[in-house]
């Protein structure tokens, strides 16, 4: 809501942040962060916080993010997003049916911006015969920062994937499908 300092500051959280980073990269653009430092050069801890939020899901989801480039398609999802100069705000929540995708080498990202209720996730992109898919000759997969070997199946639907058990991280989480 501000460009610099102001003492009502509100601060979207470290997961809208990265949900739109997600959904900017993902699109071939880039996001340019907000850090209001108070007068005597000094950022704010609640400033200070988010960033260390965003760098965490760096270190763990990096991989999906720097150094890749736009797939096909930027990704799949009923959630609309808003478009235009500080229009994010009227954005919606993020669901786990909200997919986005990078790609870089043989590896395709698809990252899932919420956790599935029922721990699958169903990548319609890539389901059989899709034509997004036919490049796509799938080999491994796996959910960056988690060891957990990754069940999934390809059907006519989509890609069909049993998130890990445990969740790695609390928010944006990036299936590694490796073609």
């Amino acid at each position: 809501n501000s460009w610099s300092y102001v003492s009502n500051w509100e601060s979207k959280t470290a997961n809208e942040i990265v949900d739109d980073l997600v959904d900017i990269i993902s699109k071939n653009g880039c996001l340019l962060l907000n850090v209001g430092p108070k007068s005597d050069g000094t950022i704010p801890q609640d400033q200070k916080d988010i960033l260390l939020q965003i760098g965490s899901w760096l270190d763990m989801n990096g991989e999906a993010v720097y150094d890749t480039h736009y797939w096909k398609t930027f990704g799949e999802g009923p959630t609309e997003v808003k478009k235009g100069h500080h229009s994010e705000g009227n954005n919606k929540g993020l669901s786990s049916k909200d997919i986005r995708f990078t790609e870089k080498d043989n590896k395709l990202y698809a990252i899932v911006l919420d956790w599935p209720s029922d721990g699958y996730v169903n990548i319609e992109t890539l389901a059989k015969n899709a034509t997004y898919a036919k490049d796509v000759k799938i080999k491994n997969i796996s959910v960056l920062g988690s060891k957990e070997k990754i069940e999934w199946k390809q059907t006519e639907e989509g890609l069909k994937v049993k998130m890990p058990n445990v969740k790695p991280g609390d928010f944006a989480y990036t299936i590694a499908i490796t073609h």
